[in-house]
């Protein structure tokens, strides 16, 4: 009696056992990472209110299971983000929003060194399969009207040499409107932020597409 007992012990959880064993693990939410300086990390704003934090909200709410990964830092230019992009692909990233180069425009540094540097961080997240969606920026006027030109076309010069998705102006409809910036008019409220993340959504969710198979 007792080995018949025993042995229909063995029968039921080895049978529960192959049944967890079969079961198919969970999928990982989509990895999106945010790759930028001030505006990204979320300057004077609440952590909740940043813009990953907005965007993975707004994303969720359509349905989206997105992770969007802050790798923001304050002050950072089109170099620094060059410098630690190796760090931020640890996250394992499935798509990346590249948002550099305001902190070039604000200091006038040299154009062609900021078309490099976004050139090799566009360049190496193609290299390892990873979407992008790089965002423009514009120049402050102060360094005349050549150095803003050559500025502004950086951006979608480099969106088309890797051929990917092209955001023209990360401020649109936020730059200089006192409603949606902080005193310093330079960085966003949470109130701008969610303007941004607002008109943004489109290409972003369109990043998280599946790309075709030609």
């Amino acid at each position: 009696m007792r080995l018949a007992t025993l042995l229909g012990n063995l029968v039921r959880y080895g049978a529960v056992a192959l049944i967890v064993n079969a079961a198919p693990a969970m999928a990982e939410p989509f990895r999106l990472l945010a790759l930028g300086d001030s505006l990204t990390a979320g300057y004077g704003v609440a952590a909740a209110d940043s813009f990953p934090a907005q965007l993975e909200r707004a994303l969720r709410a359509q349905g989206h299971d997105v992770t969007v990964i802050n790798a923001g830092v304050s002050g950072d230019t089109s170099a620094g983000g060059k410098a630690r992009l190796d760090w931020s692909l640890g996250d394992r990233p499935n798509a990346a929003i590249v948002e550099l180069g305001a902190n070039d425009g604000l200091r006038g540094l040299d154009v062609g060194q900021m078309e490099a540097n976004l050139d090799n961080i566009v360049g190496r997240l193609k290299g390892a399969g990873i979407k992008v969606l790089l965002t423009g920026m514009r120049a402050p006027p102060n360094y005349g009207a050549d150095y803003a030109q050559s500025y502004a076309a950086v951006f979608p010069r480099v969106a088309r040499r890797h051929q990917v998705a092209f955001y023209p102006f990360f401020l649109e409809g936020v730059a200089r409107d006192p409603r949606f910036n902080q005193p310093d008019g330079l960085h966003p409220t949470a109130l701008g932020v969610a303007e941004i993340v607002r008109r943004m959504l489109p290409e972003v969710t369109a990043l998280l597409k599946p790309e075709e198979k030609k």
